[in-house]
């Protein structure tokens, strides 16, 4: 009895030791691509943030916007952090409210993944695509903003903007 108590309170810590590296690796990343996405949005000129390269895709502004209502979801309705106050579906913002936008949006999306309790990482939660651990979410709200940040990158090279050099760490 004693071997299988021990047994279960190592392999408890090994659980609880890799969602706690699985946090600090995504945010290292996280704050990475965070400030790869906002220097892809103050590279791309004022006049260009409504452009799009066909009728039916969004802006580079929405493109941006969209990724915000993205982060903001998830890390709300899923990680319990904090909304912001933003309207996002002013179509007037400048290029500089949507780059606070966006900004603010990487703050409280970081915080609510640093703030969510280490013991829940693995917490499975509905999704509408079916249940999801926290982890997933997370990969998610990373995949989506990568995907979209590929889109806008690709408005600016259409433009000859020339583009943030990537880093991947």
């Amino acid at each position: 009895m004693k071997s299988i108590l021990i047994t279960i309170l190592i392999f408890s810590t090994c659980m609880l030791t890799a969602q706690a590296d699985y946090k600090s690796n995504f945010l290292k990343k996280w704050a990475n691509a965070a400030k790869y996405t906002i220097e892809c949005a103050e590279a791309m000129p004022e006049e260009l943030y409504d452009f799009k390269p066909t009728p039916e895709a969004m802006t580079f502004k929405e493109q941006l916007l969209h990724m915000v209502r993205n982060m903001m979801w998830l890390s709300t309705d899923y990680l319990e952090g904090t909304r912001h106050n933003f309207d996002l579906k002013d179509s007037t913002l400048s290029k500089a409210a949507v780059i606070e936008i966006l900004q603010s949006t990487f703050i409280l999306s970081t915080e609510a993944v640093q703030d969510f309790p280490e013991n829940r990482m693995s917490e499975t939660v509905d999704f509408f695509a079916g249940p999801m651990e926290i982890q997933q979410i997370m990969m998610l709200m990373t995949d989506h903003m990568t995907h979209h940040r590929g889109q806008i990158l690709v408005y600016m090279r259409i433009n000859n903007v020339e583009a943030p050099k990537y880093r991947g760490w």
